[in-house]
């Protein structure tokens, strides 16, 4: 299996995004974001969610019938120290004004306390539902939605995804939907590249393909790109990080054409793998103002920050 072979799925179609056995790496497992494999991996077998109790094996944990084996024996011992444990918590103890208080009840809940001020817990990153931000979780940023914004909920989009709310039929033959505004978040793949400067000129060129002359799903928009002006090819700071912006004025055989952005910057959870935030915008008077390209950079936030956290500028 190489690294563009999706992992094998009932029918031999490609699996969903999830943890799947690295093709280069039996011991390990590697992310599979629906499309094509990323850059995360894992050790093969990391903990995984809780799961239900497996059966105690009987005769001697050789599963046949016939007696308690040494397996079962330990696991009931076990139990009953558990039990025992939980019976002497449960004894009545002696409160501080010197009389008895009830023991709590096996079901019921233990009442609230006061946390001390100093203790709090950290607050955790945005959820995946908070209508202020895209959240990008398996690269650990998220991205302001700004006002006439909205969460994409096409199928057809298999990454992080915010799309203006206006839509309207795309110039040229296609009879598909266009949106004046996209940008999405996703892991560089099938890439050595490790040059931020370098991979966001590379892929500018995707963005512009994507946007402006095939869809994701092969059909020809916006009448083809017919040229493109570089407009702007600097260093940024994003989450903390230092990355990289390039940005092209493109021209199609339909429409006004539009802008296009590749922004690359380091991965924000620890990873050597390189994050690709992609804009598209309109030229045309509906689409939104080319500086919303910068907000949402400025905007953009590591998880673990959820009050504002480290800054980005534009500028080096």
């Amino acid at each position: 299996m190489s690294m563009t072979t999706p992992p094998p799925m009932p029918g031999g179609l490609g699996g969903p995004p999830g943890w799947y056995p690295d093709p280069g790496t039996p011991t390990h497992e590697r992310w599979w974001d629906g499309r094509a494999w990323t850059g995360h991996t894992r050790t093969a077998g990391a903990p995984q969610p809780p799961a239900a109790t497996a059966p105690v094996p009987l005769a001697g944990g050789s599963g046949h019938a016939g007696g308690i084996g040494k397996g079962a024996i330990v696991a009931l011992v076990t139990a009953v120290a558990v039990l025992v444990a939980a019976i002497a918590t449960g004894v009545a103890v002696l409160g501080e004004d010197g009389e008895r208080t009830a023991p709590q009840s096996a079901g019921a809940a233990p009442s609230a306390q006061p946390t001390a001020k100093g203790n709090d817990p950290e607050p955790g990153p945005p959820a995946a539902g908070d209508p202020d931000v895209l959240v990008d979780q398996l690269n650990g940023i998220s991205l302001p939605l700004l006002d006439g914004w909205e969460k994409s909920t096409s199928g057809i989009d298999p990454v992080p995804t915010m799309v203006t709310a206006d839509s309207y039929k795309c110039p040229g033959d296609s009879a598909e939907s266009c949106r004046h505004g996209t940008v999405s978040s996703r892991t560089a793949t099938v890439t050595n590249v490790k040059s931020p400067e370098k991979l966001a000129g590379q892929d500018v060129g995707v963005a512009a393909d994507w946007a402006y002359d095939n869809d994701r799903v092969g059909n020809r928009i916006h009448g083809g790109i017919k040229g493109h002006e570089l407009v702007k090819s600097a260093p940024v700071t994003v989450a903390g990080r230092t990355g990289h912006v390039v940005r092209w004025r493109v021209t199609t055989g339909a429409g006004p054409g539009g802008y296009v952005q590749s922004l690359v910057l380091p991965s924000a959870v620890g990873s050597e793998s390189l994050v690709i935030v992609r804009f598209a915008f309109d030229a045309g008077p509906d689409a939104p103002p080319l500086a919303d390209m910068d907000r949402i950079i400025r905007g953009i936030r590591p998880l673990t920050d959820v009050s504002g956290g480290v800054g980005s500028t534009v500028e080096p």
